[in-house]
């Protein structure tokens, strides 16, 4: 005879949700034909990173719980530091050394989460602080990406990310730095071949692609809400249109931006943290929106080529703020007051 589920949360009671863990497994699933498509474009750097930074990731989470006095197979089959070393593990570049993975790694999980009491507590989503504090601490390592399309070989991989003596690799630059570094010069930005004959750059729509599939296969599956990928994609999507109108030769266009860098990473896995989000329907349409616009602002009179983490931090830190404004009414009441 099947066992009856027992109800042990607070009403209403509802059937069919996911819990962390499933959501968790989902998430990292979803990852693959992104990680696949950097493994295609760059070699075993991607996944050298992934590995590490997970590994890492899961070492400082059960330094952190032990610490903490607290049981560490409950709080480590989550799967939440997994995600997190996951995430930050894609998000550098290919060749990245080890020591550089386990600062951001570790930061991440034993000071942006566990410092501030562990998975639900923390205000800001864990994997962009880590990338932050190596991109501010460690600029040009974290800025020097290899040329897509070229992978290196694994003993190369394997020399980069053991970071020997010799070990070189990095020959090119994301098409976001190439744009930047070429704006506002017509003649010189005419016969960049980086920004034409391709949406966002050679290899970098494809990564975009991947990551993109893997998103909506979340939105199908209801692991995730469509207001803040839709927002993260309107906002960046919108003030790139109206640029480009009015001064193309400084403002890359719309799918440039949509289909280059971290976007379709960040809108659909980083910015749509259920932790660090905004909680109500409303908001979550107002943050996804502003991360949008800011990332743009960031990539056309900012410093960084790429900007979707500082973008995310910032509105982490207004998230109380919006969720305080867009409160909807509560079921039986007239007004938000009551």
């Amino acid at each position: 005879m099947a066992r009856k589920p027992l109800i042990n949360a607070p009403a209403p009671h509802t059937a069919g949700a996911l819990g962390t863990a499933a959501v968790m497994r989902q998430v990292l699933y979803t990852t693959l034909p992104g990680l696949a498509t950097l493994v295609w474009l760059f070699g075993a750097g991607p996944l050298l990173n992934v590995l590490w930074a997970a590994l890492v990731a899961l070492a400082a989470e059960a330094l952190m719980l032990r610490l903490r006095g607290r049981p560490l197979a409950l709080h480590l089959s989550d799967g939440s530091a997994l995600v997190t070393g996951v995430l930050l593990g894609l998000s550098l570049p290919p060749g990245s050394p080890w020591w550089l993975i386990l600062i951001g790694s570790g930061f991440a999980i034993m000071v942006a989460k566990q410092l501030y009491g562990g998975l639900g507590m923390n205000p800001f989503n864990p994997a962009m602080v880590g990338y932050v504090v190596l991109l501010v601490s460690f600029p040009l390592a974290m800025t020097r990406w290899a040329e897509p399309g070229q992978p290196f070989s694994l003993s190369h991989s394997l020399s980069l990310f053991l970071d020997l003596p010799g070990a070189d690799g990095f020959s090119g630059a994301t098409p976001l730095d190439t744009f930047r570094t070429w704006v506002g010069n017509a003649p010189l930005l005419a016969e960049q071949p980086i920004l034409h004959g391709h949406v966002a750059g050679a290899g970098w729509e494809w990564v975009n692609l991947a990551f993109l599939a893997g998103g909506l296969y979340l939105l199908a599956r209801r692991v995730i809400g469509w207001r803040i990928p839709v927002g993260v994609l309107l906002g960046l999507a919108a003030p790139a249109v109206v640029a480009n109108l009015v001064d193309p030769l400084r403002f890359a266009g719309p799918l440039f931006h949509l289909f280059s860098g971290a976007t379709m990473l960040g809108a659909f896995f980083i910015a749509t943290d259920p932790v660090s989000a905004s909680t109500t329907p409303r908001g979550r349409l107002i943050y996804a929106l502003l991360i949008g616009v800011l990332v743009w602002v960031i990539r056309s009179f900012g410093g960084y080529p790429d900007a979707l983490a500082f973008a995310v931090l910032l509105l982490n830190l207004a998230v109380p703020f919006i969720d305080y404004y867009t409160r909807p009414t509560a079921y039986g009441h007239r007004s938000k007051r009551q």
